[in-house]
């Protein structure tokens, strides 16, 4: 509970904050309006002529672009705003302060800000899931476990990024490796029977960019595989627990800003 009340002055503060320049939110409408188009345009032309990709037809592929887009608002209101800046806090020497509050370092890091401007690409993409799903005869346990799966996604997705920014303890200024991994995740737009069979095995096993999109959207549309489902929610629990364990370790080489 105590947590909870921080993390409501957290995201109070940073509302606060945000809506000093509440133009911004109306250009983020904007550009979200404009992403989401040029997202629809972008898979339509693979679906000209009744092409596609095989076994997904275009409002299964919706379901895919839909979740796409919630994590890419996601990833704007919460990931950018506060895990792009664990490098600015090492190279500042800011993060001398991070650990000498009374809370846990790794919560303050991960949730300290709260970003309005994802709110719309995250409501465009729940609509573009919604849509889909309802053009499919849905159960509504698949799609409480669909929501589950792609929570697990979001979670990798997190820890991944969090060892990524813990990395600058070492490497001070790693900037773009950032960029590499939402490269990677840029792949998750399209259903993973869109690449070939050596791509399929990289973004399932090696950057599980699958459990993001592919495997929540097959478990949405009741045709996802158990095995698969199980796998992210525990590849979800691994990822989060090597984070924690990676951060650790991590402080044990941070001399501070100091020294």
């Amino acid at each position: 509970m105590r947590y909870l009340k921080v993390l409501y002055v957290f995201w109070r503060a940073s509302v606060e904050a945000e809506m000093e320049y509440r133009l911004n939110f109306v250009v983020s409408i904007l550009s979200s309006v404009g992403h989401t188009v040029g997202g629809l345009f972008i898979l339509s032309l693979f679906y000209r002529d009744g092409r596609g990709f095989g076994g997904w037809d275009w409002n299964d592929a919706l379901v895919i672009l839909g979740i796409f887009t919630l994590i890419e608002g996601l990833s704007q209101s919460l990931l950018n705003p506060n895990l792009n800046r664990i490098v600015e806090h090492v190279q500042d020497g800011t993060l001398d302060f991070v650990l000498l509050k009374p809370i846990d370092s790794q919560f303050w890091l991960s949730l300290r800000y709260l970003s309005l401007w994802g709110i719309p690409s995250m409501l465009a993409g729940i609509s573009l899931i919604a849509y889909g799903l309802s053009r499919r005869s849905i159960q509504p346990a698949d799609v409480l476990l669909g929501a589950v799966v792609l929570l697990a996604g979001l979670l990798i997705l997190y820890s991944l990024w969090f060892m990524l920014g813990t990395l600058s303890i070492w490497f001070v200024k790693i900037y773009n490796i950032t960029y590499v991994l939402k490269a990677l995740v840029e792949g998750g737009r399209f259903p993973l029977t869109a690449y070939p069979p050596l791509y399929r095995l990289i973004m399932t096993y090696v950057v599980p960019v699958a459990f993001l999109t592919t495997v929540p959207a097959e478990t949405f549309l009741g045709r996802g595989s158990t095995f698969y489902s199980l796998l992210g929610v525990g590849l979800a629990f691994l990822f989060l627990m090597l984070s924690r364990a990676f951060w650790r370790f991590a402080l044990r080489y941070y001399t501070s800003a100091s020294s």
